[in-house]
């Protein structure tokens, strides 16, 4: 899809992806303490299931963590600074003359749901369950909208963002968390506690 470029592309996120463990483990811990009742979606999230049904496969499936070994570590990291560095920061107004609109980032430029979308579609196709793997709604240090992956794991949940090139536990990002995936259903979204209104993205990484 990504033409002579997308054939490299596609080379280096194999490539990234070599040795990405799928082990994973059923299990009902939850570090958020006001994880909350079913919410709307965010803005962009039906647009995007409708332009792009298998990645937003429903049904209710057991909530999985990932096993986080040395290895599903390292691979986290790997894959939040690949997306991270390939990836070119741009608005969806400038990108797509819209406010708002999620997208696969396959020619390179996106903003910050969309580099969300291509880590998430990476490591579901390295074998990572997509129950551990959860899109995230926040407010950032500026109270602006942001999303982020959240990655549930037997050592706690961890996330994946545009902003930063480490992985860092959610309770160190000085973030505020709004919405997020339900682990049962990728469809159903649940409250995390701070119920003002929230866009789904904020301004691009600076570089």
């Amino acid at each position: 899809m990504f033409g002579n470029k997308g054939r490299y592309f596609g080379l280096a996120v194999l490539a990234v992806l070599l040795g990405v463990t799928s082990s994973a483990r059923a299990g009902n811990e939850k570090l958020y303490a006001s994880l909350g009742d079913s919410t709307r979606a965010p803005i962009g999230w039906v647009e995007f299931c409708s332009d792009n049904p298998t990645d937003c496969r429903g049904g209710t499936t057991q909530a999985r963590d990932i096993v986080i070994t040395q290895t599903a570590w390292k691979d986290l990291v790997r894959v939040n600074r690949w997306v991270n560095e390939t990836i070119k920061p741009m608005t969806d107004m400038d990108h797509w003359g819209v406010i708002e609109k999620w997208s696969l980032p396959s020619d390179g430029y996106g903003d910050c749901e969309d580099y969300v979308l291509l880590k998430r579609k990476m490591l579901i196709e390295a074998g990572w369950p997509r129950e551990a793997l959860l899109i995230t709604v926040v407010r950032d240090k500026k109270g602006e909208g942001h999303a982020v992956l959240t990655v549930k794991t037997d050592k706690g949940e961890y996330v994946l963002d545009n902003q930063n090139e480490n992985v860092l536990a959610w309770t160190e990002t000085g973030y505020r968390f709004v919405k997020r995936q339900s682990q049962s259903d990728p469809n159903v979204w649940v409250s995390l506690g701070d119920n003002r209104p929230a866009v789904a993205t904020a301004s691009a990484r600076d570089r």
